[in-house]
């Protein structure tokens, strides 16, 4: 008999803070993830971008180091650190031989607590930045993720890029940037996660020292995710041979019970590559795309079926109408008893996959937390995966797919539609 994978998560809590650890002290390597709800949704409309262009500044040079020697500082002591702002919230990582985690810490709080935002460092950032923006409106598939969040949320940042535009990006003041990492790099309201060659005790010691001198209290709780707005077909006019489209509808929110019978839907109708319902009608049968696929996005909070695919521009309303058939289809019928149990040996034996180094462990432990999961629900989520019936996720399928309101962007010149 196989034995089930299950995993050995402490919590450990000291000076205001908790984490979840997995301890392993096979390598040497520490692993550890933080962070904070907020994200790019506090950045005002007109600062679109302050807090992702904040996060690339932190490790450009901090204290008494500048660009040059505080990269170097993460080179002599080999250390991973970095720091990215979200739509919903902001993460920082760092990564270190067990002799060099004092100083990763030390360096990840300095980052944290006084960043220098030189001029020069601030210039090149945003150069880089403007660049990327910029680099996005050319392509069908930039155009098509911009056209589809602001229509889907249009009174709401999730419906801004979290990377802000060329506009907001060119004029954006250094206070603004400033501003944004004073209202998100707090003392309070993290979540720790670690994984590796660390204990409890350990873990415990350093984890004040990571958040000394940040100023008190939590980051500003964002504005919930109103309803997903069904805005039907949007074209965005893009001189290209192909079309990049996007498609999507309401999913359901994290904490809700149907949750896991939601993936399993999603994974026979669009998640299973050339296994997924939508690959076999859209590509193998038809060879109308490359490549088609759909799953749960998570944004405040909420799930959000997101899709994709690109096609040439003469056979986009064809791969359009097979996609639709197809999730009709699946929102009547459902899997079936051969599909369900292929998707949940899927789902149960790519688990421990999710765990093999201490960065990804880490980064899933506080994914977790995020999700505000029990710390035994994973140990628990083959069970229930392996509980669901056809009979369940025919009523999920029937639940949570809405045909009617999947709402498509598409970016290039489309034929037909």
């Amino acid at each position: 008999m196989t034995t089930p994978f299950r995993l050995e998560i402490q919590q450990v809590s000291e000076g205001g803070h908790s984490a979840w650890l997995i301890e392993d002290h096979s390598v040497p390597v520490v692993s550890l993830a933080w962070g904070w709800h907020g994200g790019a949704a506090l950045d005002p409309a007109e600062h679109g971008g302050a807090l992702a262009m904040g996060a690339a500044l932190l490790t450009e040079g901090a204290g008494p180091l500048d660009n040059v020697a505080f990269a170097d500082a993460l080179r002599d002591a080999g250390i991973g650190l970095g720091f990215d702002a979200e739509r919903d919230g902001f993460q920082g990582s760092l990564r270190a031989l067990r002799p060099a985690l004092d100083e990763a810490v030390r360096l990840a709080n300095l980052a944290m607590r006084s960043p220098r935002l030189d001029d020069s460092a601030v210039a090149r950032v945003r150069a880089r930045a403007v660049a990327g923006a910029r680099a996005q409106l050319e392509t069908p598939r930039g155009q098509v993720g911009r056209a589809f969040w602001a229509a889907a949320y249009p009174e709401h940042p999730a419906g801004r890029p979290t990377n802000g535009t060329v506009e907001t990006l060119s004029s954006l003041p250094e206070e603004a940037i400033r501003a944004g990492l004073a209202r998100q790099l707090r003392e309070g309201g993290v979540l720790v996660a670690a994984a590796g060659a660390i204990s409890a005790a350990e873990l415990a010691r350093v984890m004040p020292a990571l958040f000394q001198g940040l100023p008190e209290g939590a980051p500003p709780e964002p504005a919930p995710l109103p309803p997903f707005t069904a805005f039907g077909r949007l074209v965005v006019e893009v001189p290209a041979p192909q079309s990049a489209i996007l498609f999507g509808q309401p999913g359901l929110p994290v904490t809700d019970p149907d949750w896991e019978a939601a993936q399993v839907v999603l994974r026979v109708l669009a998640g299973g590559g050339f296994s997924s319902r939508l690959m076999e009608a859209v590509r193998v049968q038809r060879g109308l795309a490359y490549g088609i696929g759909a799953g749960l996005d998570v944004l405040f909070g909420q799930g959000v079926v997101v899709g994709s695919s690109a096609t040439d521009n003469a056979r986009v309303a064809e791969t359009l109408a097979v996609t639709r058939a197809e999730w009709a289809r699946m929102a009547e019928q459902g899997p079936t008893q051969a599909e369900l149990e292929d998707a949940v040996a899927f789902l149960t034996g790519n688990l421990p996959l999710q765990f093999t180094d201490s960065r990804r462990i880490a980064g899933t432990l506080l994914a977790l937390r995020r999700n505000d999961r029990a710390i035994g629900w994973l140990n628990e989520r083959s069970d229930r995966l392996r509980a669901l019936t056809q009979a369940r996720t025919t009523a999920v399928a029937q639940r949570l797919l809405a045909p009617a309101a999947l709402s498509v962007a598409i970016a290039g010149r489309p034929e037909g539609v």
